[in-house]
């Protein structure tokens, strides 16, 4: 099966003046097409050859983990963010926050932190556990949710080549943006 670049939920320039269209042109049009090329090379004459991309995942290793990893994190990435966020969930998702954090804000404040320390390149999470609570998780490099039980709602990428063009190295200013994009709309899809 060949896995193909997914179309953005939106142009390009959509998400101006907070990502730029030239950061969406490197980090989807290259960095995310690197992630699919290099996935199916590797997938030419393996077992997973005719596998999903969830079934990847969450079985195999090594470098085709790490790029069906980065193929399905980014998708969700892009879908994370919209041109039309409300800034803020509403409805079950909004309660299930306040009851973790006693606040949006005091969410936010938490989020936040963990996308700044979040060390290295890799990813910050919200998450809906098996018990059906609210956690926010960060992984490194291609770590993914999915490879286990908890749920993800939304993600914010934290490697570099998803601000340095805009923001350069001051990844909380990227963060300060990210809020002004969250697609809770997607967020509460994933909880319900």
């Amino acid at each position: 099966m060949k896995h193909t670049l997914p179309p953005l939920p939106y142009a390009m320039d959509a998400l101006e003046p907070h990502i730029s269209k030239e950061t969406l042109e490197y980090h989807y049009s290259k960095h995310h097409q690197a992630y699919i090329t290099n996935l199916n090379k590797l997938l030419e004459g393996s077992e997973f050859e005719s596998a999903s991309l969830e079934e990847i995942i969450k079985n195999a290793s090594d470098g085709l983990f790490n790029n069906a990893a980065q193929v399905w994190n980014h998708t969700f990435y892009w879908n994370s963010l919209s041109p039309d966020s409300h800034l803020k969930p509403s409805g079950i998702l909004a309660d299930a926050i306040n009851e973790k954090w006693n606040s949006f804000d005091k969410f936010k404040e938490v989020f936040t932190k963990s996308c700044v320390s979040n060390f290295g390149s890799g990813w910050t999470w919200l998450i809906k556990k098996a018990d059906g609570s609210l956690d926010i998780v960060n992984t490194s490099n291609a770590a993914t949710p999915l490879t286990g039980s908890d749920i993800p709602l939304l993600t914010c990428d934290v490697w570099e080549h998803a601000y340095y063009i805009d923001y350069r190295n001051l990844r909380p200013k990227y963060i300060e943006a990210f809020w002004e994009l969250a697609n809770w709309d997607f967020a509460e899809e994933n909880f319900v």
